[in-house]
C-alpha cells in the first residue's frame, strides 16, 4: 500500500513538472520575439519584406526578410488576412485549444507542484505515519500475523525458567476462565530484562504464536518524535488499536528509550519523551481497564527504567532472561544446526562447553560461521575441525597470516605466551589451557585461552590470586629471558587486565583486609550517581593503591618465581610454538615433557594439527591493538 502512494506520488509529480516544461517551452517563441508596432508590421507588410507570419488569435508573430521574429497585437477590426493574401505572404493560423478554466489551471501548476512537495517531505520527516502527513500521532504498532512467519516456544531453547514465567500469559490467552473463576487476574505487563542477543524479542513472539493471538509490535524510539505531544498521542493510538484486537499483546522493544526515569534530563519534566511515558503509564494502569490487552517490553537497561513503570499493576513480572549455562547452549545449538548438514565427528557439547559467556545470537552466528567455512572448502556437511575454526574466528578474530613479523618478534611472542601457559599450567585453581598460538589474530601478535571446566559464577580470593598471576606470567617470562632493559610493550593488555581485577578486589569485592568490607568503586572512580557528593580521604586513596599495587607485585612475583623453577619446560614450550605456531592442551602436556606434539608424528607442523579439532574458551575481553611489539589479549577465561 505504501508503495503504491509513492508510485502514484512520483507520477503526479512527473506529470505537473511535464506540464510546466511545455507551458514554459511553449512560450519561449513568445519570450524570444521581438515586440513590435501593429504599424511597423503593417509596413513591413507592405514593403514586401515580411517572409512569414503566424496567426494566433489576437496575436501575430512574422518572420521578416532578415530572420527576425516579431510579435505584436492586432485591432479587432484590423482585416489582417486580406492584407496579407494581397501582399502574397504565407500565412499559417493556430487553433485556440485553451479554454479560460485550462489557461486557470495551468496557472495554478507551480503552486500544486509546491504543495505536493511539502506534503511528501513532512510525511517523510514524520517517519511515513499512517495517515501521510496529517498522521503524526498514528501509533506506528504493526501487526505480526501468522503470514510474517509463527515462532513457537519450540524453536527457544536454552533459558527455560523463563519460558516457564510466561508459560501463564500464554494459557491466559488460551482459557482466561480457568484464572477468572478462581479470582485471579493474569499480569498485564512482563518485562524481558537480560544482555543483547539472549532471545527476549524470539521469547514474546513465541508467546504470540502459541497463543495465536494478534501481536503488536513497536520499538520505544517509534513514540519519541520532535513535536511535543505526538509521542502520547501515539501510545493512546496504540491502546486503542489493541483493545479492538484483544485479546491481544504488544510488545515494545527497548522500552528504555522511551520509560526512563522522569527528571532525570533536562527541560523540566516537559519534554516529549517524559509526556509520552506519563501517557503509557495512565493507558497500562488508569481509570479505564485494558481487558486482554497484555504488555511485553524488552530491555537490557533495567537501571534506568522509572519506578512508577515496574509497580505491579503495570509490569507485574519481571522475567530475567540471561545468557545461557552449559546445557541450555547444547540446546540452543541444536535449534540452530537443524537446517545445517552435521557431520558424524560434530559433538554439540563440546562445541558449548568450549563457549562459556556466549548469548543465543553469538552462538547462531557460530553456526553460521561454520557452515560458511565448510562451502568455502566445498564440503557436504559441517565438520568439527569447521566449529572449531569459526569459534577461533568468531573468539579471538581471523588469522592475519599476511602479517610480516620478524624473527625476533615471533620469539619474544613465543616465550611471552609460553609463560602464561606454564604459569596457567602449573597453578591448581586456574583454568585449564586449551590452546597457544603466536599466529596474530585481531589485534594480537599472540594468544593463550583456557576453558573453565564448569560455567563460572563467582570469584574466590585464592582464585584471583591465580589469575593474577597467570596474567601477569608474560612480563616475567620476557624479563627473565631478555633482561629489564629489553622489555616490550606487549605486557600492556596484560597490566591492564591485571589492574581491573585487582582494582576490583579492592574496590567492590572485599579481599584487602587494609581496606575492609567497603564498596569504595564509585567514589574512588568519581561516578556521580546516587552516592552523588561521596568522596574519600587522600589517605584512604593512597591505601587503595598500595594495595592494588600488592596484588600485582606478588602475582608478578609468583609467576616469576613459577618460571624460574620451570625454565625447562617453559622454554620447550617457546621453542614448540616456534616450530608449530599453533598447540592444543594435550599438545602443550607432550611439548613440555620433550616428546612431539602429535602421536605418531615426530614431522609435526601446522598441517598434522589441521585434522585435530581444539577446544578453545573465549577471553573475557577482546584483544586490544597496541602501536607495536606482542600485543596481549586476556590469557583466561
Amino acid at each position: 500500500m505504501n508503495n503504491a502512494r509513492n508510485i502514484a506520488f512520483w507520477v503526479v509529480l512527473f506529470l505537473l513538472v511535464l506540464a510546466l516544461f511545455n507551458l514554459f517551452s511553449g512560450g519561449n517563441s513568445t519570450l524570444q520575439s521581438r515586440e513590435s508596432t501593429y504599424t511597423e508590421f503593417v509596413q513591413a507588410v507592405e514593403d514586401n519584406s515580411v517572409s512569414s507570419v503566424t496567426i494566433d488569435g489576437e496575436q501575430v508573430r512574422y518572420r521578416t526578410s532578415d530572420g527576425t521574429d516579431h510579435v505584436t497585437i492586432k485591432p479587432e477590426d484590423a482585416e489582417v488576412t486580406n492584407l496579407l493574401v494581397d501582399n502574397n505572404v504565407p500565412v499559417r493560423a493556430e487553433p485556440q485549444e485553451q479554454s479560460g478554466f485550462q489557461s486557470f489551471l495551468i496557472s495554478l501548476l507551480p503552486f500544486l507542484l509546491l504543495i505536493g512537495v511539502w506534503i511528501y517531505f513532512m510525511n517523510r520527516m514524520q517517519g511515513g505515519g499512517r495517515g501521510g502527513a496529517m498522521g503524526f500521532g498514528k501509533s506506528k504498532a504493526k501487526l505480526l500475523t501468522e503470514k510474517h512467519g509463527r515462532v513457537t516456544f519450540d524453536e527457544v531453547a536454552g533459558i527455560d525458567e523463563a519460558k516457564e514465567e510466561l508459560e501463564e500469559i500464554v494459557e491466559f490467552l488460551r482459557n482466561p476462565q480457568k484464572f477468572s473463576r478462581l479470582g485471579g487476574k493474569i499480569p498485564k505487563g512482563a518485562l524481558l530484562v537480560g544482555p543483547p542477543g539472549t532471545g527476549k524479542t524470539l521469547l514474546a513472539r513465541a508467546i504470540a504464536g502459541e497463543a495465536g493471538v494478534p501481536f503488536f509490535t513497536i520499538s520505544g524510539s517509534d513514540f519519541v518524535e520532535m513535536f511535543v505531544g505526538v509521542g502520547a498521542s501515539r501510545v493512546r493510538d496504540m491502546f486503542e488499536q489493541a483493545k479492538k484486537n484483544a485479546p491481544c499483546i504488544v510488545f515494545i522493544d527497548e522500552i528504555d528509550a522511551v520509560g526512563r526515569n522522569r527528571g532525570s534530563g533536562y527541560g523540566g519534566g516537559n519534554d516529549e519523551r517524559e509526556q509520552t511515558l506519563n501517557q503509557l503509564l495512565v493507558e497500562m494502569d488508569g481509570f479505564e481497564s485494558n481487558e486482554g490487552v497484555i504488555i511485553i517490553a524488552a530491555t537490557n537497561r533495567r537501571d534506568v527504567l522509572d519506578p512508577a513503570l515496574l509497580r505491579p499493576g503495570r509490569f507485574d513480572r519481571q522475567v530475567t532472561v540471561p545468557n545461557p549455562d552449559l546445557k541450555g547452549r547444547e540446546k540452543i545449538l541444536g535449534v540452530h544446526a537443524r537446517k545445517t548438514p552435521l557431520g558424524p565427528d560434530v559433538d554439540l557439547r563440546i562445541i558449548a562447553r568450549g563457549t562459556p559467556g556466549f548469548s543465543g545470537a553469538d552462538l547462531a552466528n557460530l553456526v553460521n560461521e561454520a557452515a560458511l567455512m565448510a562451502a568455502r572448502v566445498g564440503r557436504r556437511f559441517i565438520t568439527m575441525v569447521d566449529f572449531e575454526n569459526a569459534k577461533d574466528k568468531v573468539m579471538m578474530g581471523a588469522e592475519r597470516r599476511s602479517m610480516v613479523l620478524t624473527a625476533d618478534q615471533k620469539e619474544k611472542t613465543a616465550y611471552h605466551e609460553a609463560g602464561h601457559a606454564i604459569v596457567g599450567l602449573t597453578l591448581p585453581q586456574c583454568d585449564p589451557v586449551y590452546k597457544a598460538t603466536i599466529i596474530p589474530r585481531g589485534g594480537a601478535l599472540g594468544m593463550v585461552v583456557s576453558l573453565p571446566e564448569i560455567d563460572r559464577l563467582n570469584w574466590h580470593k585464592s582464585e584471583c590470586e591465580e589469575k593474577l598471576a597467570m596474567t601477569m606470567a608474560g612480563k616475567a617470562a620476557e624479563i627473565i629471558k631478555y633482561g629489564d632493559g629489553n622489555v616490550s610493550n606487549g605486557p600492556a593488555g596484560d597490566i591492564q587486565q591485571a589492574s581491573a581485577l585487582a582494582r576490583a578486589m579492592v574496590l567492590r569485592w572485599g579481599m584487602s583486609d587494609k581496606v575492609g568490607n567497603i564498596d569504595y568503586a564509585e567514589a574512588h572512580e568519581g561516578y556521580q550517581g546516587n552516592t552523588a557528593g561521596l568522596s574519600v580521604s587522600a589517605h584512604t586513596k593512597e591505601l587503595i593503591e598500595d594495595e592494588v599495587r600488592r596484588f600485582i607485585h606478588e602475582a608478578y612475583e609468583r609467576a616469576y618465581q613459577i618460571l624460574t623453577d620451570r625454565k625447562e619446560e617453559w622454554q620447550r614450550l617457546a621453542e614448540g610454538l616456534l616450530e608449530y605456531e599453533t598447540l592444543t592442551g594435550e599438545e602443550i602436556q607432550r611439548v613440555i615433557k620433550g616428546e612431539p606434539p602429535h602421536k605418531g608424528d615426530d614431522e609435526g607442523g601446522a598441517a598434522a594439527q589441521e585434522d585435530k579439532p581444539s577446544v578453545t574458551a573465549i577471553p573475557k575481553t577482546k584483544p586490544k591493538a597496541k602501536p607495536s611489539g606482542d600485543l596481549e589479549p586476556e590469557p583466561s577465561a
